[in-house]
């Protein structure tokens, strides 16, 4: 009898930890997924985990309204649980561009899986307190639940994304999630009541999700054409980012996290802005440091002077980088970059490197993404910039790119405020890319005298900067902003900015 029951607590605790394990996946796919089609993904990933820890409140505060069939009910919720939360990804991808009140969708399911979480621990306590000690019970159950969170929380951006993608994330711990219950129905056949209509529900629901998971490729293609609105001819889940390559006749567009990152039409443009400037007025452009930039379109820009030796590139995200180093599509916009001799590729964080970085640079091009996120933010910092100017030769050039000044007046000028506080001499500048209006870039030179218009050199066959630097200078007055604050890490204000900014388009 012992035994038995030992095995009976056993398999309820197991279930505790998948149904912990998979609820904080559920959470973490709507969060990614809501970032990656509202944006806004400081806020939106906060009322997600806000919401979700309301609702198991809520579902625990319920739970003391169920009395019969504990053990059935528990089961119930595991296949509901599995169903609802392993299906809510293929519904908001689905939903997206379909219907008005997507976030209401989105807030429901989240609020849904979180009340039907929050409802197990304090059913599972009923059904054993009269079999175990107390204090062991509640041990016990909240050391499953909170290991289960612990293994979602690792699994997620190190395994699961990278290769599994966000859609076969949530069906695959759907199915996970229903086969516990499945094993309950049959491992535990005797104590539950009208067993074969829950063994029932639980292989049809575990059919549906497979089957799901089975088309799931498919299914995401349809979703993200829609979308899109273009060929989708390349696609990429990295640790980091959604990779979405487009074609649509004689353009090609890349797309992280949904948003565009870059137009073969007109990337020239951004990418001359960013790079020339900087390189014709160093007084050296021997060693040139590249911090983002993984597509290589700015490395590609930077090797059109022989006067260039050696340039290191810094970016996160390997999948990025091996991306553009083998897709032929790609090393055709970037001519090759990555893959030339003068080049070093490094995969890592560029906040952590810069630290410890012993070279000195003639010049750094800096094409980070946009301040969206902290994480991002820090890369924005006084203390950023403190560190960069370590890794600087006395006469170094130094690029920004800094957000559009038209679009978000604040972020841009917050960064080039931010970077005045470091820098002896520093302006700013704007071009016109037709994919994303007006964009904006800071310069600064670390100590010699110069102006921003003096030309040391020259590359050829530019087709749209021309060297004169003033031409780019000039700002009307719905693109200036002067009440603003410097980023510094504890205060993150540029993503406070950036978050109202661009929020409002």
């Amino acid at each position: 009898m012992g035994k038995k029951f030992l095995r009976f607590e056993f398999l309820l605790l197991f279930a505790v930890f998948i149904i912990a394990t998979c609820g904080l996946i559920y959470e973490l796919v709507a969060g990614t997924l809501a970032s990656y089609l509202l944006g806004d993904s400081v806020k939106q990933f906060s009322f997600i985990i806000g919401v979700y820890l309301f609702s198991m409140g809520i579902g625990s505060f319920f739970s003391k309204f169920f009395h019969k069939n504990l053990l059935n009910t528990f089961v119930e919720i595991e296949i509901l649980v599995g169903l609802i939360g392993g299906l809510s990804s293929v519904l908001l991808f689905m939903l997206f561009e379909s219907v008005a009140y997507f976030q209401f969708i989105l807030y429901l399911l989240v609020f849904v899986t979180g009340f039907l979480v929050g409802l197990e621990i304090p059913l599972l306590m009923n059904i054993l307190k009269d079999k175990v000690e107390f204090k062991d019970l509640v041990s016990n159950v909240f050391t499953f639940d909170y290991i289960g969170a612990l293994l979602a929380s690792i699994l997620f951006p190190l395994i699961l994304v990278p290769k599994l993608g966000i859609m076969g994330t949530s069906l695959f711990f759907g199915m996970i999630n229903v086969s516990i219950a499945i094993a309950l129905c049959f491992l535990l056949n005797k104590e539950l009541k009208r067993s074969y209509f829950l063994k029932a529900k639980a292989i049809f629901s575990f059919v549906v999700l497979l089957t799901v998971f089975l088309f799931s490729d498919s299914i995401l293609s349809y979703s993200e054409g829609k979308l899109y609105g273009e060929n989708i001819i390349y696609t990429n889940s990295t640790p980091y980012q959604r990779i979405v390559l487009t074609h649509n006749k004689s353009d090609y567009r890349l797309y992280l996290n949904n948003n565009l990152q870059f137009s073969s039409a007109d990337e020239y443009r951004y990418h001359e802005a960013l790079v020339h400037p900087a390189m014709s007025i160093a007084k050296s452009v021997k060693h040139v440091l590249v911090l983002g930039g993984g597509d290589g379109l700015a490395v590609r820009e930077i090797l059109k002077y022989k006067q260039v030796e050696k340039v290191t590139l810094v970016d996160l995200d390997e999948g990025m980088t091996k991306l553009f180093k083998t897709n032929k599509v790609l090393t055709d916009f970037n001519k090759g970059s990555l893959n030339n001799p003068k080049v070093t590729v490094i995969n890592t964080d560029a906040y952590i490197w810069a630290k410890t970085c012993t070279e000195k640079f003639d010049v750094a091009i800096i094409d980070f993404p946009d301040p969206s996120n902290y994480s991002l933010g820090k890369l924005y910092s006084l203390n950023f910039y403190q560190t960069l100017k370590n890794i600087l030769q006395p006469d170094a050039a130094v690029v920004i790119q800094t957000t559009s000044p038209y679009f978000a007046p604040k972020s841009f000028w917050c960064i080039n405020k931010t970077v005045m506080q470091v820098f002896p001499q520093v302006d700013a500048y704007h071009a016109y890319v037709p994919s994303f209006g007006e964009w904006g870039y800071t310069i600064a030179i670390n100590g010699f005298g110069s102006t921003f218009n003096q030309v040391n050199r020259k590359a050829d066959k530019l087709k749209f900067y021309n060297y004169q630097f003033d031409r780019f200078n000039y700002f009307t007055t719905d693109m200036i902003s002067n009440e603003i604050e410097i980023n510094r890490l504890d205060n993150q204000i540029l993503v406070r900015y950036f978050d109202e900014e661009w929020g409002k388009l």
